[in-house]
């Protein structure tokens, strides 16, 4: 499991105003609005539901929704300009710690987290690697890979050797437009052990390996950006398989009926974290909303939306049924024990370390 980066003893300042929020609201003067930036889609929805409203209905702060692609470009040139207009935002782990590192984000102190429902400290209460310096974990989600059925009447893919198997299973594949992800697929489906790939990545020889796997199939590739458009290509037939997240897959199973089915084989297991913007001129209600959505029972709600289970462990005995269908929701969890058999956990220590070269050598095999 990831481990939290300790080495500084940082300490929020609203100790005292997160303590009169968690004790009822005794401090109740409106502030913001704020602005919190997802990645859109069904699970900007399902936070929007899950925490961003009954965040506003407690404190009277209104929250906005904006959504975005990731990374920390915008982030970097707001702080550096001073015109901070982002307040929170959802980042993924490596780029939460790089952004730290930077000093575009704010320090986040585990103390300064409510304990969970039965009084256990934030800090016992979390999943290993879903707390760093800047960034508090919200929920697990899992890139997986699907693909329609109706292109494999008769033999049907079932692990991550066969997104990469063109003779078996003809078709354009769905990638996102990234190395991360398709690194450790390509490899995995090469025959690297999962306790090996980050070993193996972290060599010329396991790099050149990785981008020979993905010569494989890159004429056949479609590449995505925006986690909306796996299941769309695949409806509309544009691909026969595409990696996707797994949350956006069993949304369109749900609640549009399609016929998709998701290979969890292989899959890379990940959290998301909520991070402060340096220098957003609301800073004190940026504190008051992340401490609102670290409460387990916010965690658990978004789980009624999306199959995105929390990342504390007082979460995961909250979650029942998605609420709009009945559909019962722990199966469809990346933590289910049964689609966890073959997971890699995301290894953001790596990427923090060797993203930016894997970016240039990614764009770099794009171009030839």
């Amino acid at each position: 499991m990831m481990k939290r980066r300790t080495g500084r003893a940082f300490r929020l300042p609203a100790a005292a105003a997160l303590l009169a929020v968690l004790l009822g609201g005794a401090s109740a003067a409106a502030d913001g609005p704020l602005t919190v930036v997802s990645f859109g889609g069904s699970y900007a929805l399902a936070s929007q539901k899950a925490y961003h409203e009954p965040f506003t209905a407690e404190t009277g702060i209104e929250v906005r929704l904006e959504d975005y692609n990731g990374g920390l470009a915008q982030i970097r040139a707001q702080v550096e300009t001073g015109n901070v207009h982002w307040d929170i935002v959802d980042l993924n782990v490596a780029d939460a710690v790089r952004g730290c590192d930077e000093g575009l984000l704010e320090f986040i102190a585990v103390d300064d987290l409510p304990p969970g429902p039965d009084g256990t400290p934030a800090e016992d209460d979390f999943f290993p690697g879903t707390l760093t310096d800047c960034g508090m974990g919200t929920i697990f989600f899992s890139t997986v890979y699907a693909y329609h059925p109706e292109h494999f009447p008769d033999e049907r893919p079932t692990t991550i050797d066969d997104f990469f198997d063109m003779e078996r299973f003809p078709g354009r594949r769905g990638m996102r437009r990234t190395p991360e992800d398709n690194l450790e697929f390509a490899l995995l489906a090469d025959g690297v052990p999962l306790d090996s790939v980050y070993t193996t990545l972290s060599t010329p020889a396991g790099v050149d390996r990785a981008f020979r796997k993905l010569d494989t199939i890159k004429d056949q590739i479609v590449w995505w950006q925006a986690g909306a458009q796996p299941p769309q290509m695949l409806a509309d037939g544009e691909v026969v398989m595409s990696t996707t997240y797994n949350g956006r897959i069993f949304n369109a199973q749900v609640r549009e009926n399609q016929p998709f089915v998701i290979v969890w084989d292989g899959q890379l297991f990940d959290n998301t974290q909520l991070v402060i913007v340096a220098g957003t001129p609301n800073l004190d209600a940026a504190r008051r909303f992340i401490a609102f959505a670290s409460r387990a029972e916010s965690m658990a709600r978004v789980g009624h939306y999306i199959s995105y289970s929390p990342v504390r462990r007082s979460g995961t005995a909250l979650i029942s049924t998605h609420l709009e269908t009945g559909v019962e929701m722990a199966p469809h969890m990346p933590t289910a024990p049964a689609n966890m058999r073959r997971a890699l956990h995301n290894d953001w220590e790596w990427w923090s370390d060797h993203g930016d070269e894997m970016n240039e050598r990614f764009s770099a095999w794009l171009a030839r």
